[in-house]
């Protein structure tokens, strides 16, 4: 579901820099995808809900604290469907949910804003799936292509990327 338009606004938004970057992996990279900072742009995040919510069907719509709550707010205001947001660690207080908002039986969409290897795709799914959602499907704005989708699929998750790395470094 590569959109040319979305690859160009991907750029003029600046969601990749280059230089020297040190990821959360620890590897460097002589390139940083930053989706997160890209889609304050209301223009962008606009077109990657309208995407998402034209091409995908679900229930719910869920991300990853940070980067993956305003994808999955936008989506769901763009489709008219509820979301839920996942916390990037357990609470001690409180209700103390890792999932924010109803997935209980329910068909799930995973939203991020990256992926590389998948870890945090992984740690979502995971999350969901114990609250009793069903979600087998990731849709990433930017798939690096490190090894997120051979990972994702030994845990019988698909991975859509919006768009790919290499996209975007030949544009």
């Amino acid at each position: 579901m590569v959109t040319d338009s979305l690859a160009e606004m991907l750029i003029r938004f600046r969601a990749i820099e280059f230089g020297d970057f040190t990821l959360a992996s620890g590897a460097k990279s002589p390139y940083y995808v930053d989706v997160k900072t890209a889609v304050t742009h209301p223009e962008l995040l606009s077109a990657v809900a309208e995407t998402i919510a034209s091409s995908q069907d679900f229930d719910v719509v869920a991300g990853v604290a940070v980067g993956g709550v305003p994808l999955c707010v936008a989506t769901a205001l763009a489709k008219k469907k509820p979301f839920a947001i996942i916390r990037a660690s357990e609470k001690s207080h409180g209700k103390k949910d890792v999932v924010i908002g109803n997935v209980k039986d329910r068909e799930v969409l995973l939203v991020e804003d990256v992926t590389t290897s998948g870890g945090s795709a992984l740690y979502g799914i995971n999350a969901l799936r114990a609250a009793g959602a069903r979600v087998d499907r990731v849709v990433t704005v930017v798939d690096r292509e490190q090894g997120a989708e051979a990972m994702l699929a030994s845990h019988g998750v698909r991975i859509i990327p919006l768009v790919r790395l290499s996209e975007l470094l030949h544009k």
